[in-house]
């Protein structure tokens, strides 16, 4: 059984990524030349961490993830500027071990983050890098941020592309207090499943909010054939003190 319900081609997608890694890193003044790719190996193994290499005059950067595969290890042994770092991206202790970096790549991530929240993971990259590069889905049944899991089993299984039937998630609203063996927390706080649906508007508040300005926007169409969520890409970038 597929994971995803109405899958459509990835290769889009997946373009519109390299696109403003390419804004990134080619246009912006000063270039980036320090990344951390945060959860960039599932269903790519870090292809864009790769991409980044092979285009752009990288001195620097990381690939986070809780878990790895073996093609993207052996592509990341030939790298001796890239360093990879298998744990939590949400985890203090990750960041501190980053350190400061130019650009924070966090494609398709965001909305899985809960405690710490997406909005908190923002602050804590927010100190360490100068520009944040966004590829998310987001939510676009009005301007306000939604925790998808307390609209209920019903409107949570009609806003996801997740097979209720699918092993993963049967069943998932009678485990949400289970304890989840390898993430050690509640199901419910777990980055496996969907949690958010992030507004544009609270979105770019929360940059705007944190001293980070809109550089690149643009809307990449719509998320599968969910009626709710839409491909937003973004690049933001510090403003310098005043």
């Amino acid at each position: 059984m597929s994971l995803y319900k109405n899958l459509k081609p990835a290769h889009l997608t997946v373009l519109d990524k390299k696109e403003i890694i390419d804004y990134a890193l080619g246009r912006l003044s000063p270039s980036p030349c320090s990344f951390a790719d945060l959860g960039g190996i599932w269903d790519v193994d870090g292809e864009y961490t790769f991409h980044a290499f092979e285009n752009h005059d990288v001195e620097k950067a990381f690939l986070v993830d809780t878990d790895f595969t073996d093609k993207a290890l052996a592509k990341a042994e030939k790298r001796p500027a890239l360093q990879i770092i298998q744990d939590n991206f949400g985890r203090p202790e990750v960041v501190e071990k980053i350190g400061p970096v130019d650009a924070v790549f966090m494609f398709d991530v965001l909305l899985h983050q809960v405690s710490p929240d997406w909005d908190r993971i923002l602050e804590m990259y927010s100190r360490i890098c100068s520009c944040f590069v966004i590829f998310n889905q987001q939510w676009t049944r009005g301007d306000h941020t939604v925790r998808l899991l307390d609209l209920g089993e019903k409107e949570y299984f009609a806003n996801v592309p997740h097979d209720p039937e699918h092993p993963n998630y049967k069943g998932l609203f009678d485990r949400l207090d289970d304890m989840h063996p390898q993430h050690r927390r509640r199901i419910r706080d777990i980055h496996n499943i969907w949690q958010w649906g992030i507004s544009d508007k609270d979105l770019i508040a929360k940059m705007e909010a944190m001293g980070f300005g809109l550089q690149y926007y643009k809307n990449c169409g719509q998320f599968q054939k969910l009626e709710h969520f839409y491909n937003h890409a973004f690049v933001f970038s510090k403003r310098p003190a005043v």
